[in-house]
């Protein structure tokens, strides 16, 4: 196992970082789990994109401090959670570390806000524990055949040869700057939005032992992210719908989380990308004021009102 490291070189005022230690019932593959905290008023969980961890929300935390206690849990291998060999990561087995933090830390009426991944999980957790979450804002869900294959050529040619059976192993630990800042550019419309504190942090993470397994499996169980959508239905509590004018997912793909989710609002947001927490933080933030919702939202087919 390879214990988190609870020093990251990125800090968000206001925050704390903790672990949450696996009990037995967690099972041996378990691992620690690291969140941030801090705040006050109703909880907030951010729950991260692929390959990335709780500091994707530095731009967006610093919104929410002064009205939610604010956790952003880095999801089971990734970002300083322990890393555990053997451990899955496919969508079931990280919704359990998204339970498990919400049943450990006792959390209550809490509004679940995920992206991408994030998103999948925050639906899918919803799901299960309907007495603990009221709320969820889904931020992009990626939960569609392609995703991140679809943000350029560069990033289809990294993945692909990340996942290849011979290559692969080899070719995951390799992450040159210029590289990960081109694939996560895929997912912006707003260059400026990724800074290189951040990016540093993320290539310093992945420089963890066993990191690059970790990233591989994760982009490998892409696909049970997919097969998330049939927990959907199951989600009773109300859903905010956000996508990006620009995001990777297709109209197609969006009609079909308005039918597997009809009760939910649909928002998209003007000249954004795939990663709106850090394009439009504050236009998140504002999702959050239950007095903003019925202005920002919008059904499919009707003009946006986000600006």
């Amino acid at each position: 196992m390879v214990a988190g490291d609870p020093r990251p070189s990125i800090t968000i005022a206001g925050t704390t970082s903790h672990f949450l230690d696996p009990s037995p019932d967690d099972g041996p593959l378990a691992g620690r789990l690291r969140y941030l905290m801090g705040g006050s008023g109703s909880p907030v969980l951010l729950l991260h994109t692929v390959r990335t961890q709780a500091e994707h929300f530095h731009r967006l935390i610093p919104f929410l401090l002064r009205h939610h206690t604010v956790y952003a849990l880095d999801l089971r291998g990734m970002g300083h959670s322990d890393i555990v060999p053997g451990a899955s990561y496919d969508e079931p087995a990280m919704r359990a570390g998204v339970r498990r933090l919400l049943m450990h830390l006792d959390l209550r009426e809490v509004t679940v806000v995920g992206e991408s991944m994030g998103a999948v999980l925050a639906l899918t957790a919803a799901a299960e524990s309907a007495g603990r979450v009221r709320r969820v804002v889904a931020i992009n869900p990626y939960d569609y055949a392609g995703g991140i294959l679809r943000s350029g050529v560069l990033a289809r040619g990294i993945i692909s040869a990340i996942l290849a059976p011979v290559i692969g192993p080899r070719f995951a630990t390799v992450e040159p700057k210029p590289v990960m800042r081109a694939i996560l550019r895929g997912g912006l419309v707003d260059d400026s939005a990724l800074t290189n504190e951040y990016l540093d942090e993320l290539l310093a993470v992945g420089k963890r032992p066993g990191y690059a397994s970790v990233a591989r499996a994760v982009y490998g169980a892409l696909p049970s992210l997919v097969a998330a959508r049939s927990v959907y239905p199951r989600v009773t509590v109300p859903v905010n719908l956000v996508y990006g004018e620009h995001d990777w997912s297709r109209a197609s793909d969006r009609d079909a989380n308005n039918r597997a989710l009809p009760g939910a609002e649909f928002v998209q947001i003007p000249d954004a990308g795939h990663f709106l927490s850090l394009e439009k933080p504050a236009v998140i933030a504002a999702l959050l004021d239950r007095s903003a919702v019925g202005r920002i939202t919008r059904r499919v087919g009707e003009p946006s009102g986000v600006e």
